[in-house]
């Protein structure tokens, strides 16, 4: 349980706030890549922070203020130049670093007074990895975009999703280390949903957490396993500040706002070893619906099952109103931790998990349940038979509303078409 006012400095993340001090010292995702094909640009917010992000015509990217500082037109409606985005009301051009290098009229008329020096647009580094588009917001020297070893994998599927979902990060990145709600909210409900009364999914008989250099690991023991079971022995991983990680797909939770969250799935299959070599040319980026054509809340997939959850805790949770059990120990550890690393970058120290030398930031290990399946891969046979895995076969089992294009291209990659 917390009080109100440590709550809001776990949530509360606009510009000057402790927390939204420590998140803009990450590299956040925040598009795809592909989602470029067929536009210059595309409006996002980035914890309170009305931007716009952008190609230029020499294939650069940008992330600038939404609004140009002559008169405050919208830059979604800009145009790439060579090197930057020109305002399409006045012509005003800005560069990636913010500087104005030309101001069409006064550079004409009034070249003496040189007025584009004294004018700038707030702007960000923005970096592109594993067919995302990612964004620093923090103070300079800025770290090391991490080179997760999953986005090297050779001889996979990869696929984007985002959806925005209306409630605020925190409580999202809590689930990142509940390893109970698993068998609740994705093994019953969906048991429930079909019919099924029971018998329900093998009961957790044991949870354990840890912290590690990149975040926090969750550890199970369900059933009839034993601690000798990969997902005791090695867990999964919390991955600090906003994301878990699964082995087969990480998802990160970018705070839009104090009240919206963006989803970002990053997914890969291993293709079956009849299909190797397998090379993507494109990595495909699609939006995930969270609610049906009449409005109701989408429950058939395990993320839309999450984001109910989430949700369903209001647009803030209020925590000064809930009772924690055993299971929960993971949550009061991160929630400990959130609290020691705001103190910690306030005190001027670079937070937990920043990479700034090159040589340890090269295809960065994680740890990771199921290692040897999915780096060395299995037969199409061994794919169907075994009991995680298999499942990936048929449909995109992580979020509803995948499209047509992008499940087609997912079969003839697998030999499934």
């Amino acid at each position: 349980m917390l009080n109100q006012e440590k709550n809001a400095l776990l949530t509360r993340v606009g510009p000057g706030t402790p927390m939204g001090d420590l998140l803009r010292r990450y590299w956040m995702p925040i598009a795809g890549v592909s989602e470029f094909d067929t536009r210059a640009t595309k409006a996002v917010r980035i914890m309170g922070e009305d931007l716009v992000l952008y190609r230029d015509l020499s294939g650069n990217w940008g992330l600038v203020d939404r609004h140009c500082p002559h008169r405050r037109a919208d830059m979604t409606h800009g145009f790439p130049e060579p090197h930057g985005l020109r305002c399409s009301y006045h012509g005003w051009c800005f560069s990636a670093d913010g500087a104005c290098v030309e101001q069409p009229y006064e550079d004409v008329a009034h070249p003496e007074i040189r007025m584009k020096d004294k004018v700038r647009i707030k702007a960000y580094p923005v970096q592109e990895k594993a067919g995302l588009l990612w964004a620093y917001m923090g103070p300079q020297p800025a770290p090391l975009l991490p080179d997760w070893e999953a986005f090297s994998w050779p001889n996979g599927f990869r696929q984007i999703v985002l959806s925005v979902i209306p409630c605020n990060w925190f409580q999202c990145q809590e689930n990142s280390i509940d390893p109970v709600h698993f068998e609740w909210a994705h093994n019953n409900w969906s048991l429930r949903q079909r019919g099924v009364l029971g018998p329900y999914s093998p009961p957790h008989k044991e949870v354990g957490f840890e912290e590690f250099e990149f975040g926090f690991l969750y550890k199970r023991v369900r059933g009839n396993a034993t601690k000798d079971d990969p997902l005791w022995s090695i867990g999964r991983v919390c991955l600090w500040p906003n994301a878990v990680f699964l082995g087969d797909h990480f998802e990160w939770r970018v705070p839009v706002d104090d009240e919206h969250t963006l989803s970002v799935c990053w997914s890969f299959t291993r293709v079956p070893r009849e299909r190797e070599p397998y090379v993507q040319e494109r990595i495909p980026t699609w939006h995930g619906p969270i609610r049906d054509a009449e409005g109701n809340w989408i429950t058939s997939h395990v993320m839309n099952q999450d984001f109910v959850a989430w949700v369903g805790q209001g647009t803030i949770a209020d925590r000064s109103l809930e009772t924690l059990g055993p299971s929960d120990r993971g949550i009061a550890m991160i929630r400990k931790k959130f609290f020691e690393e705001l103190e910690a970058v306030a005190g001027g120290a670079d937070p937990k998990g920043i990479l700034r030398d090159p040589e340890k930031n090269h295809r960065v290990e994680l740890p990771m349940a199921f290692r040897k399946e999915l780096v060395e891969g299995m037969t199409m046979a061994e794919l169907k038979a075994h009991p995680i895995f298999g499942r990936h076969m048929q449909h995109y089992i992580f979020q509803a509303g995948q499209p047509e294009s992008v499940e087609r291209a997912y079969k003839e990659a697998m030999g499934l078409a």
